[in-house]
């Protein structure tokens, strides 16, 4: 299968402090990869490096090479704003912005020049049915997202990354703000999403990561350790400190 991502000895520093070591790893189309690993190894900085988010922090160096679809993504060339429409991003707390649910969803839509009313509608329909969120909100589209509960927040995040037709959808802590049950739906709609997109998802949930991953990634210390297919990772890792890890011996 042809990766999406080829992550090629990546090394990333803030000033002098250098924070992701010689990373190597392809990342799969279609295909959902768990990033794991104690807080503060890097797992978040790496996913950032993926639609250039690091670029907006000062100080920020990097070594090595990504390639998405083959092309250089760190190309002096490269369309940012491009890049993080086809890379779309979920963060750890939901952020909606404080407009009604329907701006929140057309937003990007209309600043990519989508004026006409009926398609933004079409948009803002189809990606919060994708988001499993439509016959929750369909009634009050123009009530503010603020109004939501965490869970809705946090789908209505999703279905704004996807009204943008985006090929990847990086999620960094999607859940850890949510409830037990929010969480549930979450994960089913990753599930739901892999068919059409293909998902990175950083997580301190081990139970998470194998309940919804088909790839796994261990991250310590800025390095690697294993990747490997996540029922492996769980069941046969190959390095002691993974399965250290996910035996709950640190971290």
């Amino acid at each position: 299968m042809e990766p999406i991502f080829q992550v090629e000895h990546l090394s990333l520093y803030y000033g002098e402090k250098q924070v992701l070591k010689d990373l190597n790893i392809e990342i799969k189309k279609n295909k959902i990869t768990a990033l794991i690993g104690p807080s503060g190894c890097g797992k978040s900085t790496f996913l950032r490096c993926l639609n250039r988010m690091n670029d907006l922090i000062e100080n920020c160096r990097i070594e090595g090479n990504i390639y998405f679809e083959q092309d250089d993504l760190y190309h002096a060339k490269r369309d940012v704003v491009e890049l993080r429409t086809k890379v779309g991003m979920v963060f750890q707390k939901p952020n909606p912005f404080p407009m009604s649910i329907f701006d929140n969803i057309a937003y990007g839509p209309r600043c990519q020049g989508i004026k006409k009313k009926q398609v933004l509608m079409e948009i803002v329909e189809q990606a919060l049915k994708k988001a499993a969120l439509w016959d929750e909100v369909k009634d009050r589209l123009q009530d503010s997202a603020m109004g939501l509960s965490g869970g809705q927040q946090q789908r209505l995040c999703i279905a704004r990354a996807i009204a943008m037709e985006p090929e990847v959808i990086l999620m960094d802590e999607p859940t850890s703000a949510l409830d037990p049950i929010a969480t549930a739906k979450i994960e089913e709609l990753i599930e739901q999403l892999k068919k059409s997109y293909t998902i990175i998802i950083v997580t301190h949930s081990m139970q998470q990561a194998s309940r919804v991953s088909d790839e796994t990634a261990f991250f310590l210390l800025g390095e690697i350790v294993e990747f490997d297919a996540t029922s492996n990772i769980f069941q046969h890792p190959k390095d002691k400190r993974t399965e250290d890890y996910i035996t709950g011996r640190f971290g």
